[in-house]
């Protein structure tokens, strides 16, 4: 059998000929021309992380047959520099109609021509195939294992599968959905939610394991509940752990995420607020105390008149984050879910990553300083000023005991991770930080990140809804000045109702400090790491936005004082 061979492109499409029929491809003789091609596929798709590394090589290490001609391929990509990724993607033939249709309709999906057997047709992602994902949500009711070279694809479900799922008579057309990220999901009607996970580590997902520990363990009911997962276990002594390659979840019929929401509001404050030709005092001369004195008093009454409904969903916000968190420390004595202490070695990797990451970022800013707008010049040098002072401030509120436990966080916590519902909010995505290494993600730490995480969300939601405003043409400069007085208001008192609440409902549970100082500590320094993250973020890819995180970090600098 001779090896396959690759022919300049056509129509944007690489050529491949199989030396016999198309999965021939796939094997270990002829597999060669695919992994040459693979790097030109990959590095377009959304949910390939890497884009700004340089590809070395691509192997294709492993190429499960599964039903109706779909092989489950995992893919090893290497860099010229860092570390190999891995990823999965689901493989098919297509000809005749089939072949024209995705390729005018999916061009997305198809990752080659391919000659085959004498016939032409497409070599494509199989999650477009709605035969395949009806096949995969059938594998999770059989608990369906594949087996492989190296090792086995396994479907397993839980004991919420059968009321998610219904009635087995009853079809559920599988539909996939446009907006890709990380993962590629598919919606069965609506009842259930297919989340593939494109890029693979060895491990439970942190999205597997903490949304069937909130399922099957805490019943906390403002989560998507699990109903399934299918994992890669590999053979041998060797094995290891299994790797997530997808989530089976209900799905949540919504109103989108509460980003979108948040704008929504703010547009309307705005359009009230501008209705004054000045703010009020009460709105420009705002209280300098730290967030957590504010939190600690009544709310004032202009902010509930002003602000509206929205000040009610922040505390709605805050209980149901307080309630997540009450709901992932409720089993202490889980092998995976149990409290930790905050050790000292613990303490040490936190003073570690944050000297790396202001190292990183400041010295970004000072390379970056002259392109960033003249409207964020002052304060970008101001940071800068105090990069020493940020750095021992973090120290030192590392440096003493912490006597708050750890314990299993959502670790990438902002309006985009919550679903609304219309009258509730649904919290979503359990991965953590996509660019942090599993083990990392799947860390103990202090809910307290999470709460920093929101609270720095709501900053962006303002000030991302003030930009919109001030962009338009017919904005004079007067009424620029006037509505970011009025982002500013809605971003404190926003953020003290939700940490009102949060702070009422986790009370005295084991993962808050027991000490009012030591809770503003830990606080202020996640609010402080976020910040700086945030700036590194927006220096890459919004520099337009650098003024957004610049703020946070002086205002957060200032509140440690």
């Amino acid at each position: 059998m001779s090896s396959a061979t690759t022919s300049t492109q056509t129509a944007d499409l690489p050529i491949i000929t199989a030396p016999g029929s198309w999965d021939t491809i796939l094997t270990s003789d002829a597999r060669a021309a695919l992994e040459q091609i693979l790097p030109g596929y990959l590095t377009p798709r959304r949910w390939f992380g890497s884009k700004a590394r340089t590809i070395l090589a691509v192997r294709l290490v492993e190429a499960i047959p599964m039903e109706l001609g779909v092989y489950l391929t995992l893919i090893n990509v290497f860099f010229t520099a860092g570390e190999p990724e891995t990823y999965v993607l689901p493989l098919a033939f297509a000809v005749g109609e089939q072949a024209e249709n995705l390729r005018s309709e999916r061009p997305n999906a198809v990752v080659a021509i391919l000659r085959a057997a004498g016939e032409d047709g497409v070599l494509y992602d199989a999650v477009w195939n709605k035969e395949f994902d009806t096949l995969l949500l059938d594998a999770f009711a059989e608990r369906r294992v594949w087996s492989g070279e190296k090792g086995d694809v396994a479907a397993s479900s839980t004991i919420a599968f059968p009321w998610l799922r219904g009635d087995p008579r009853e079809p559920l057309t599988p539909h996939v959905l446009g907006v890709e990220q990380s993962n590629t999901n598919v919606r069965y009607g609506k009842r259930l939610l297919l989340k593939l996970f494109r890029r693979l580590e060895t491990g439970a997902n942190p999205d597997q394991e903490i949304g069937s520990f909130l399922t099957e363990k805490a019943a906390f009911s403002h989560v998507p509940p699990v109903a399934g997962a299918l994992e890669y276990r590999r053979k041998g002594p060797e094995a290891g752990e299994p790797i997530s390659l997808a989530l089976l979840q209900g799905f949540v019929p919504n109103q989108g995420d509460a980003w979108r929401y948040t704008l929504d509001s703010l547009q309307e404050y705005f359009e009230r607020s501008s209705a004054h030709y000045a703010p009020p005092s009460w709105v420009t001369d705002l209280p300098q105390e730290p967030l957590l004195s504010l939190a600690e008093a009544p709310m004032p009454a202009q902010a509930a008149e002003t602000i509206g409904p929205y000040l009610d969903s922040a505390r709605l916000l805050g209980r149901r984050t307080a309630e997540l968190h009450l709901a992932l420390a409720s089993q202490p004595q889980d092998p995976v879910f149990g409290l930790e202490l905050f050790s000292p070695a613990y303490r040490e990797h936190l003073q570690r990553d944050m000297h790396k990451l202001t190292g990183t970022v400041f010295q970004h800013l000072r390379h970056h300083l002259d392109e960033l707008p003249a409207a964020a010049q002052d304060p970008a040098q101001q940071v800068l000023a105090l990069e020493e002072r940020i750095v021992s401030d973090f120290d030192a509120l590392l440096e003493s005991d912490i006597t708050a436990l750890r314990e299993r966080i959502h670790g990438d916590y902002h309006l985009g991770q919550v679903l609304y519902t219309g009258d509730d909010f649904m919290i979503i995505d359990f991965e953590g930080e996509p660019a942090r290494p599993l083990s990392e993600r799947r860390q103990k730490g202090s809910p307290l990140q999470d709460v920093a995480g929101m609270l720095r969300s709501f900053h962006y939601a303002a000030y991302a809804a003030y930009f919109y405003v001030v962009d338009r043409p017919d904005r004079s400069p007067r009424a620029a000045t006037d509505l970011e007085a009025w982002a500013r208001y809605w971003h404190l008192w926003v953020s003290v109702a939700y940490l009102q609440t949060y702070l009422e409902v986790a009370g005295d549970a084991p993962f808050m400090p027991a000490k009012r100082e030591e809770l503003k500590g830990v606080l202020d320094a996640y609010l402080l790491s976020k910040a700086v993250y945030e700036l590194g973020y927006e220096l890459n890819n919004r520099p337009h936005w650098v003024a957004i995180p610049l703020q946070g970090i002086l205002q957060t600098a200032q509140a440690v004082q």
